[in-house]
């Protein structure tokens, strides 16, 4: 039976993790460990100055006590699974909210996938879009992004994962019950605010509160990134590598450093 690891960045309570789950059960043999609390943009970080701690809701189902998605991957392939036994593949989400364009790089949810990369396991990071805000979303809401993550997950096992070393797939799901049909897409160049609101707390003193940003971007003649085809209606699949190295500037910057 196939392994499966899933794990999320919403926390071990959320809809979209029970959702994700109940998707793939018929496919594998699940192990879940989340965090604890939500780590919604806490990028691919590790817990490095105080300990963590497995606490077992049920039969294979933790949570981290209080660790970031990349904590829970890096330590459940070292603490829940053997060297030669890992999971045949990891699975974060479903997200509460897109992860799209330059947010993957906050993303604790796309971070997870990285994180099992890195330890030699595919990966998928897969994210529902909402309308307006995270209180459209329902529990119905992750019907579409429940079948589009069993075909996928069907598919890699009948046939194999498309993806070469330090690559994962990046999943977004628009907001609607319409399946369209899939797009492949690249990231979009999303276009940012601030979104940071000052406050006074009962002694006068201040402090802030950061919001989030609107799904605004750049918009390409082709429109063939994840974030147009979103706003199509249709499933956007994101092939993401880590290796970030800007290529096209190495010659460049040669010339410009070595005259």
């Amino acid at each position: 039976m196939k392994k499966i690891l899933i794990t999320n960045d919403d926390g071990f309570e959320s809809d979209g993790l029970k959702a994700l789950v109940e998707a793939l059960r018929p496919l594998g043999h699940i192990t879940v460990v989340a965090p604890t609390t939500e780590k919604s943009a806490c990028g691919h970080s590790l817990t490095l100055t105080k300990p963590l701690r497995f606490i077992a809701i049920e039969d294979d189902f933790f949570k981290l006590d209080d660790g970031t998605p990349s904590d829970c991957v890096y330590l459940s392939m070292n603490a829940l699974f053997e060297e030669n036994s890992k999971p045949d593949l990891v699975v974060s989400g479903i997200n509460r909210g897109s992860n799209m364009g330059e947010d993957i790089t906050y993303s604790g949810t796309a971070s997870a996938a990285m994180e099992a990369v890195l330890q030699g396991v595919p990966a998928i990071a897969i994210s529902q879009v909402y309308d307006k805000s995270p209180s459209s979303l329902t529990k119905d809401s992750y019907k579409l992004a429940q079948k589009v993550i069993y075909d996928i997950v069907k598919k890699i096992f009948d046939d194999d994962f498309p993806l070469g070393e330090r690559k994962f797939l990046n999943i977004n799901i628009p907001f609607t019950k319409e399946f369209k049909g899939y797009k492949i897409t690249k990231a979009g160049y999303r276009v940012y605010g601030n979104d940071a609101h000052l406050h006074r707390n009962p002694r006068g003193e201040e402090y802030y509160w950061l919001g989030t940003h609107a799904l605004r971007h750049k918009e390409n003649p082709t429109k063939d990134c994840d974030l147009s085809v979103i706003a199509d209606g249709f499933v956007s699949i994101t092939p993401i590598k880590l290796d970030m190295t800007a290529r096209e500037d190495i010659e460049k910057l040669d010339e410009w450093i070595n005259g």
